[in-house]
């Protein structure tokens, strides 16, 4: 067993989006290998309708797959298919947004005022590029959730862990998106596929994460059979950590205990050209798709 290095830890940057939502990026229009297939992060999460209440209206996607899950309040959308629907507290969508999609997403808060969700971009290989838009969303109730004897708790929003399996599927880069809380003073161990590139990222608590090559001077524990391990500093709230290559991850929980998401997907390891919502695999498809949407030709018809 090999436990996976921690290449960067990173807090999410506060930046702004759509129509002046306020929102947190752990990582999104730089390098697009770091975290291939994965382009963007985002934690939307707020207490001040004012920072949220004008959404994301009207915009395109193409080639690309969006994946939101929110935790409180709600996301009404609707899109160019003339599809339409609300994302409720622990609720999911997957949108294949494929050769190209109009959509618009309206955050409301909860009773409270408080809207929580994330989105992440995950790449579409040159050959799904131009594939069918769809949509597959999730109720909160559908998604199993499994707790360990130490009180881990995981849901399995996406791929199979611990015997349950997500209900999303069909994903092109088949990835695994779980939602963990380790409580307070616990220390887990928990499997990651060694050909997926993999992060974490913790929204509630604190952990110190085992890092199998961090440098001298940070904490170390004795294994299991003696075998001493680096653990990385306390993550607190909105902390990104990127992983690089092994077959597990090692999380101790602080005082109050953790919870982030451990998402893991296969690199599609080809050429990006981005701007903005679309994603190609070369400028002149950028150009193309830019046209398109000048000419009003870029919502292809159904097959």
């Amino acid at each position: 067993m090999s436990i996976r290095p921690i290449l960067e830890q990173r807090p999410a940057q506060p930046t702004m989006e759509g129509a002046g939502v306020h929102l947190h990026r752990a990582f999104g229009f730089q390098d697009p290998s770091e975290l291939d297939p994965f382009l963007l992060f985002d934690d939307f999460r707020n207490e001040r309708p004012e920072h949220y209440a004008q959404g994301f209206p009207w915009h395109p996607h193409r080639g690309i797959e969006t994946i939101t899950y929110v935790l409180s309040g709600t996301v009404e959308h609707g899109d160019s298919l003339g599809n339409t629907g609300t994302l409720g507290a622990g609720d999911v969508q997957w949108m294949t947004a494929g050769s190209g999609i109009m959509h618009q997403e309206m955050p409301k808060g909860n009773p409270q005022g408080q809207m929580h969700g994330f989105q992440l971009w995950a790449n579409l290989p040159s050959s799904l590029k131009m594939t069918a838009p769809r949509y597959q969303d999730v109720k909160g109730g559908e998604i199993p959730e499994v707790t360990d004897d130490d009180g881990t708790t995981v849901r399995v929003v996406v791929g199979s862990f611990w015997g349950k399996t997500g209900p999303v599927d069909g994903i092109a880069a088949d990835p695994q998106y779980l939602d963990i809380s380790v409580p307070a003073g616990v220390k887990k161990t928990f499997k990651v596929d060694t050909y997926r590139r993999s992060f974490a990222y913790v929204f509630e608590g604190s952990a110190a994460f085992a890092d199998a090559s961090a440098p001298s001077g940070v904490l170390l524990e004795k294994e299991v059979g003696g075998q001493e391990v680096n653990i990385r500093d306390m993550s607190g709230n909105r902390t990104l950590i990127r992983f690089g290559t092994g077959d597990e991850i090692t999380v101790q929980a602080g005082d109050e205990g953790v919870r982030f998401l451990l998402v893991s997907g296969a690199p599609i390891q080809e050429p990006v050209a981005w701007h903005g919502p679309i994603v190609m695999n070369t400028r002149d498809e950028l150009m193309t798709a830019m046209s398109e949407l000048r000419n009003g030709t870029f919502i292809k018809p159904a097959h």
